[in-house]
């Protein structure tokens, strides 16, 4: 394995191992959380103020066969060194990393950037994750997380994994808990498991990704106080992402002493997530038909609303591109309900000029000009 040193060593050790070629790992210590940062983008959390930690991992997966599936293990390579930055652009502090799968070289080619946006004495933190096809043609891909939890800081057995399908949140709990939600694709399976050692295959991961079903509720019995650590495999709906194209994931994760308590910053989470996109819907009025309409006003400087409408609960993606084709912005990549929806675009950055912005959902790809007059 990757990492130096095999996961059952660290379990056994409890220490944590870094390749000798870099040290760019982040352990941010913001009040109630410490927030642990890989060189190689690996996420855990500790609670304060004992240093206990309550989730050791959580990674991305992309599979796009049962021989390639890009994951933490065996392809991560470090294209730019994690790092805390000096100007977060959300949140009060921000760690950024990003990633390629040169280690192995091995299909899918991807291209990840990774910002974790963390606040003061706060019990959550946000992962944005964008994933980028480095690949020729156009891929199918599914993309998941691979999430291993230290509950309590043990591994003695006694976890409640479950999935609520109507707050689509993911809770692994004893008396204290962690729970997982992603904030614009909703999980369209979970797969868990007892950890066990170098379960971290190719082939085992692209059948828990194509899983279609959900482990819930799952419980840890209590027989190995050494590995008897719960290990989730949530996954999206498969996405076709075209050459340089990309998939951006959005992950709340939260800590509580209690069930209740862990929720209630989810939805703080939630919040904060809401503040970032904006995004303004009626969901009482439902159009008949998919719809993009002229972005509101035009020609504009700087900023602009752009409305659609979705006849049914959709996967909806909002790009911007220049007259070259190229993209300049992503504005939404996430699960809407059906409805009316709009949402603000802020062209500061960009230079005067004609840009089309284009819609894509489940079933429909439509586009319309715009014009940026400064």
């Amino acid at each position: 394995m990757k990492k130096a040193i095999l996961l059952f060593t660290f379990f056994l050790l409890n220490i944590i191992s870094f390749n000798p070629k870099t040290n760019a790992q982040v352990d941010l210590y913001i009040g109630k959380l410490n927030v642990y940062v890989t060189e190689y983008g690996r996420i855990a959390i500790y609670t304060m103020p004992d240093t206990i930690r309550q989730i050791y991992r959580v990674t991305t997966l992309v599979g796009t066969g049962e021989d390639a599936v890009f994951d933490y293990d065996n392809d991560v390579e470090i294209e730019e060194d994690t790092q805390l930055l000096t100007n977060p652009t959300f949140g009060d502090f921000e760690i950024y990393g990003s990633f390629n799968n040169d280690y192995s070289g091995l299909p899918p080619s991807i291209f990840q950037k990774q910002n974790v946006y963390c606040w003061q004495d706060q019990n959550y933190i946000i992962a944005k994750y964008t994933l980028i096809s480095r690949e020729t043609n156009a891929i199918d891909a599914i993309v998941g997380l691979d999430i291993i939890t230290e509950v309590e800081g043990t591994y003695a057995g006694g976890d409640t994994v479950k999935y609520d399908s109507d707050s689509k949140i993911l809770t692994v709990k004893k008396t204290e808990a962690v729970g997982f939600k992603s904030l614009n694709n909703d999980f369209k399976s979970l797969k868990s498991f007892v950890w066990y050692e170098d379960y971290q295959v190719d082939s085992s991961y692209n059948n828990w990704l194509n899983y279609n079903s959900y482990d819930s509720p799952f419980v840890i019995n209590a027989t190995d106080p050494i590995v008897d650590a719960p290990v989730l495999i949530p996954a999206y709906n498969s996405r076709t992402i075209s050459s340089g194209d990309s998939v951006v994931i959005y992950l709340a994760i939260a800590y509580g002493e209690t069930e209740e308590a862990m929720l209630a910053s989810l939805a703080q989470a939630q919040e904060k997530y809401d503040m970032l996109t904006d995004v303004k819907s009626d969901i009482k009025n439902i159009p008949s038909s998919y719809s993009l309409n002229q972005n509101y006003p035009n020609p504009f400087n700087p900023s602009t609303t752009i409305s659609f409408g979705l006849p049914e609960k959709s996967e909806v993606t909002l790009k911007i591109y220049n007259m070259l084709g190229e993209e300049v912005a992503q504005i939404l990549n996430q699960t809407l309900d059906a409805g009316n929806h709009s949402v603000n675009f802020d062209a500061s950055m960009l230079s005067s000029g004609m840009y089309v912005y284009s819609l894509q959902t489940n079933k429909q790809f439509l586009t319309k000009k715009m014009s940026l007059i400064k």
